[in-house]
């Protein structure tokens, strides 16, 4: 739904502090986000994750729209020690298009 992408390409511009999507995107206090649905926890290469964040990925944990969802409502909450600082989107409906803008960027 390109509205949808629109609308999280908006809600995107909270998380461009620290992650960046496209074909130059890299990874600056956050890792990149290409390719994130679908993908294992902790595998940007060159990012240096939190304890935490590698403790998940060792579980085998992946990026579902689910979890992805969980996590962007509540970092802190959804993984104690992140080292997210986002306090985490509100509504639902910027989740939803968030997700749908990072669903448009494949690795």
């Amino acid at each position: 739904d390109p509205e949808m992408v629109k609308k999280g390409e908006k809600v995107f511009k909270k998380c461009k502090a620290c992650h960046q999507v496209g074909e130059t995107a890299k990874n600056k206090t956050g890792p990149t986000l290409n390719g994130i649905i679908g993908a294992s926890v902790g595998v940007r290469e060159g990012f240096k994750y939190s304890k935490p964040m590698k403790a998940l990925a060792e579980t085998g944990a992946v990026w579902t729209e689910e979890e992805l969802a969980a996590f962007l409502a509540k970092p802190k909450s959804y993984l104690k020690g992140t080292k997210m600082s986002f306090v985490g989107l509100k509504k639902e409906a910027d989740i939803e298009a968030v997700t749908a803008y990072l669903k448009s960027f494949r690795d």
